[in-house]
């Protein structure tokens, strides 16, 4: 049995999708912990609904090495997957995790990461830059946002009449199709 835990500070749809996937597709790879640092956000009603220990935490607590240990030894994680979490993976906690912590960017790295870049600020800045074509990254994480070894890429179009809000639909829809199997081909 092969464990997953998904970071995650919003709405939680690429989580939902990575268990669905799991649940229907590979069995013997679970999602066993949500981490969220966001009281409000829905991935922690999707954490709920699927009997998914979830952990709210504070970046006092995220930066401890009481967190460390936890996920270290209680947790027991194969794989860490972050999937629209904001904050930056402390030094500490990705020397420990080597190789085993990925995110998914919404856009074609190196192009469009670094601080501040998510969401839609992200789909702004493609649109505004005139380029004709974006798409999604799952890299590995390393000390600085968005700057890992790059695992996977796909593209797609953009036209003269996509705004940044059907440029978000455009990668949402490859984010939910590519970033479940892209993680079940690594662990």
């Amino acid at each position: 049995m092969m464990r997953i835990g998904i970071f995650a500070s919003g709405t939680g749809s690429n989580a939902q999708k990575i268990i669905d996937y799991f649940k229907n597709k590979n069995p013997d790879i679970i999602v066993s912990l949500i981490v969220c640092n966001n009281p409000n956000a829905k991935v922690l009603e999707v954490a709920k609904k699927h009997g998914i220990k979830s952990l709210l935490i504070t970046k006092v607590e995220f930066n401890s090495q009481e967190f460390l240990h936890t996920l270290e030894n209680h947790a027991k994680l194969d794989l860490i997957v972050l999937a629209g979490f904001l904050w930056l993976i402390p030094k500490e906690f990705i020397r420990k995790f080597k190789g085993k912590i990925i995110n998914i960017h919404p856009a074609l790295l190196p192009g469009f990461g670094g601080k501040g870049m998510y969401g839609m600020a992200v789909h702004k800045a493609v649109k505004e830059s005139g380029n004709k074509e974006t798409g999604i990254t799952i890299h590995y994480v390393n000390e600085n946002f968005d700057e890992g070894e790059i695992i996977f890429q796909a593209k797609c179009s953009i036209k003269e009449k996509d705004t940044p809000e059907s440029i978000a639909l455009k990668i949402q829809k490859m984010e939910h199709k590519h970033y479940p199997r892209i993680i079940e081909s690594l662990v």
